[in-house]
């Protein structure tokens, strides 16, 4: 009886490991972009990225399935750039501006993010302009080509807020384009 439990536990742990590697290899890509996007830096990327799915494999089991796994883990990937971002603002007593000039000095730096021209550069430079809510969701929209109600289900807002947040987003980039 206790070899059977001994099996069936090895089993149950290497099924949740395989589990696992094909999540990673599923998401860790996509979830990889989304952070570089909103913290720039490569190594800011890689590490959240790591912290993610450490979250993602310790609440494995606290996964209720009230939303696809795909919008769970995103939520948790959305989180982590929120908090890098603020404890970044907070750690250097920086204003939200002094974070955008630096985050824009590494996108200068940080080629491999923008791969292309000067206007795409641009684009990148204003998006850093915006705040970092308004950069999320634009950045889900635009970039990722999602759906506001996909947005909304992970970022726990409203349907209206989002379009209304994406259209002052694309406003202001619209005004930063046309004053550079």
């Amino acid at each position: 009886m206790e070899e059977y439990f001994i099996i069936s536990k090895i089993t149950n742990e290497e099924t949740r490991n395989y589990g696992f590697n094909l999540l990673l290899k599923e998401y860790q890509e996509r979830i990889y972009w989304h952070i570089r996007k909103m913290v720039i830096r490569h190594e800011d990327s890689n590490d959240l990225t790591q912290e993610v799915f450490i979250k993602v494999w310790n609440n494995l089991d606290k996964f209720r399935g009230d939303s696809s796994l795909f919008t769970w883990i995103y939520r948790i990937a959305t989180n982590e750039c929120l908090n890098f971002l603020n404890k970044k603002k907070k750690r250097f007593f920086v204003k939200i501006h002094d974070v955008s000039e630096e985050l824009s000095r590494e996108l200068s730096v940080e080629n491999s993010l923008v791969e292309g021209d000067e206007i795409e550069l641009k684009l990148q430079k204003a998006l850093l302009k915006l705040p970092d809510k308004q950069r999320l969701v634009f950045n889900m929209k635009y970039f990722d080509d999602m759906k506001f109600d996909e947005i909304a289900e992970i970022t726990k807002t409203s349907v209206g807020a989002l379009k209304a947040s994406y259209h002052h987003a694309v406003k202001k980039i619209e005004e930063t384009l046309s004053t550079d």
